[in-house]
């Protein structure tokens, strides 16, 4: 492919034609009208809606830009930028809340909604669709055994680091909850790096998924790295004009933040990834799948929780990993539901109904917690 011939690429990725999803660009400009006229409900749902498409155009650059490097560096540039639209989220949340002391309590608890919501949407809404599309298609699918039980570990894992502190507050008084997950945080970045390691590079068999460097690259390198920045920028400014409009527009509209936290911004936030996970059930790829919808999930718990609490720490915002009793036993009990459900390696549409029942009731409790 000629470079002439990439370039007219990168303008098909942009294309309507190309996606449906570029038609949701224009949510961009009226999200940054309705910021400028002051009307925070509105600007709230146009910000929200303009990330469903910018979270795309980033994986899709992503994708484009580890086709050329190889096998390891390919899976920690997807590990990397696969929940970018959460840590930035998150990080202008903390940020909002160093600049405006008043708004620590409600900027804190957006950002732990919205880490929980992340995890419960993939290990629920996520692989519940994933399994009820594939289930349409095939009667039964499979998919790794042993790389579900090392995921469903590296989950329950995970859940130590919430557990722990949500036991250990009611326990205790004073900041000694903040040190506690300061320090937790670096253990379970210790983790996070050493399944890195392990799923890259002694044991990378186990994930290998067939045909995932079958994929042709459409875009040239310069195209592809202007496209990451590009859509990275502009996801930073709608998340930034969300985070800003989060607490008027529960007021106008009267949601409670935490339904907002847990079940919209991470639905909207994640919509590209899920219609990945999605599609390739669909095709059969049960591994890819599976690993979208899991891997997602660990990389919340492990690598993007922590980093926001230590982010916090800098800043000297209280950010801990005390996420609430309700918050951590909802989660406890998705770990559970899905560990049950994948460690026989075998899934068809009744085990993700079973998902999508439980993400239901549980959305149902945080709108009318």
């Amino acid at each position: 492919m000629s470079d002439k011939e990439k370039h007219k690429k990168i303008v098909e990725v942009l294309d309507p034609r190309y996606s449906k999803l570029n038609i949701m660009l224009i949510f961009v400009p009226l999200a940054v009208y309705f910021e400028i006229s002051h009307n925070s409900g509105f600007a709230f749902f146009t910000s929200m809606l303009a990330i469903m498409p910018l979270a795309y155009l980033m994986g899709k650059a992503t994708e484009e830009i580890a086709l050329r490097t190889s096998q390891s560096v390919g899976g920690l540039l997807n590990a990397t930028f696969g929940n970018a639209v959460e840590m930035i989220i998150a990080g202008l949340a903390i940020y909002a809340a160093y600049n405006n002391p008043e708004l620590t309590e409600t900027m804190i608890e957006v950002v732990q909604a919205s880490l929980i919501g992340s995890i419960l949407g993939n290990l629920l809404l996520v692989l519940g669709l994933s399994f009820v599309w594939g289930g349409l298609n095939y009667q039964s699918q499979n998919f790794s055994v042993k790389a579900s039980q090392v995921n469903g570990s590296l989950l329950l894992l995970a859940l130590v680091g919430m557990i722990i502190p949500e036991v250990y507050s009611s326990s205790t008084e004073g900041n000694s909850i903040v040190q506690l997950s300061h320090y937790t945080s670096f253990l379970l970045l210790l983790v996070y790096f050493l399944q890195l390691f392990f799923q890259l590079k002694t044991h990378a068999n186990l994930y290998a998924t067939e045909g995932q460097h079958d994929e042709i690259s459409e875009m040239s390198q310069k195209d592809a790295i202007n496209l990451l920045l590009g859509s990275t920028v502009f996801v930073a400014w709608m998340a930034e004009i969300l985070v800003g409009s989060i607490s008027h527009a529960a007021e106008e509209y009267h949601l409670p933040t935490l339904f907002i936290g847990v079940i919209l911004v991470p639905l909207f936030g994640n919509a590209a990834e899920h219609f990945t996970a999605v599609t390739v059930a669909g095709k059969n790829k049960m591994d890819l799948s599976v690993g979208i919808a899991i891997g997602s999930s660990i990389q919340i718990a492990l690598f993007v929780s922590p980093i926001m609490v230590l982010f916090g720490w800098i800043l000297g915002v209280p950010m801990t990993l005390q996420f609430g009793v309700f918050e951590t036993l909802v989660t406890f009990m998705a770990v559970i539901i899905t560990n049950f459900i994948i460690q026989d390696g075998e899934s068809n549409w009744l085990e993700g109904s079973m998902l999508l029942i439980t993400y239901a009731i549980i959305a149902l409790a945080f709108f009318f917690i």
